[in-house]
């Protein structure tokens, strides 16, 4: 190598390694390899959820897969063998070069009245979400716990949570495992509160009818709005659209840089 050749390598590198400086966040997403893998049912599932939205988020370097599926519980995701494919995916040989974080969401389809996907509050639900976790850590990921999206149906102006107490189950199994938890039950019932019934109905898969209940049906039926399989494509207050999607990814995206710092970085920068 002629002294120009070495003189401009070492230029390009110093300049290179300035610029990476100057942005660390351009330079974490073009040289990492990161991947996110979410598991979840139809409120995290694509069309009638928020993960593709979230997916789109990331820069075009990390690949964002959602596993996510309408109508599966805690219980029913696995049973399907639906689960088989994060096994399959974190014993790639890519992934001993790539930290992967798999975002786990289950809830909605756990509560009673849902034949075949209901899972028991006190012993079922809490030990399969515990054993999504060991698994994900067993096999070199990243497990993060994701509390159930809010529902959207307000009684006399105030919305009801009847998704709490998973969303409580949730918590304390992140606590005894010590893995991170993204509290989106929380957050997103705080921020469809403040919003109103309203404005809330406007983040549906469809616009409301003319004239709509202002609550949905009684928990017993809760499981005629979410069907096993395909997304509704008609009005509820549990599934998004566009604008839904865009509204909640925008939360667990806030919560992700606050919670996990290195995936954090992986986001695009925010449009000015």
């Amino acid at each position: 190598m002629n002294k120009f050749s070495l003189v401009s390598l070492l230029t390009y590198v110093s300049l290179s390694f300035c610029l990476a400086l100057s942005n660390p966040q351009n330079a974490l997403a073009e040289n990492s390899k990161v991947r996110v893998i979410l598991v979840g049912d139809s409120t995290m599932a694509t069309k009638s959820g928020y993960g593709d939205a979230l997916c789109q988020r990331f820069h075009l370097n990390v690949e964002c897969i959602n596993l996510a599926r309408g109508g599966r519980s805690s219980g029913s995701f696995r049973a399907e063998g639906l689960w088989d494919k994060v096994h399959e995916l974190l014993h790639q040989p890519a992934s001993a070069n790539a930290t992967t974080y798999v975002l786990i969401q289950f809830g909605h389809n756990d509560q009673p009245g849902k034949p075949g996907r209901s899972t028991d509050l006190m012993t079922e639900f809490p030990v399969n979400m515990t054993r999504y976790v060991t698994e994900v850590k067993a096999w070199n990921g990243v497990p993060i716990l994701v509390t159930p999206l809010t529902r959207r149906s307000f009684k006399d102006g105030v919305l009801e949570n009847n998704l709490k107490p998973w969303a409580e189950a949730i918590e304390k199994v992140a606590r005894d495992t010590q893995t991170t938890l993204l509290p989106l039950n929380a957050e997103s019932y705080a921020a469809v509160q403040a919003m109103g019934e309203a404005e809330a109905d406007t983040l549906a898969v469809a616009p409301p009818p003319a004239k709509v209940m202002s609550t949905d049906v009684p928990t017993s039926d809760i499981a005629k709005l979410e069907p096993q399989g395909a997304a509704k494509s008609a009005f509820d207050r549990t599934h998004v659209g566009t604008k839904g999607a865009a509204f909640f990814a925008n939360i667990v995206e806030i919560e992700l840089k606050q919670q996990v710092p290195a995936l954090g970085q992986a986001f695009k920068p925010e449009a000015k």
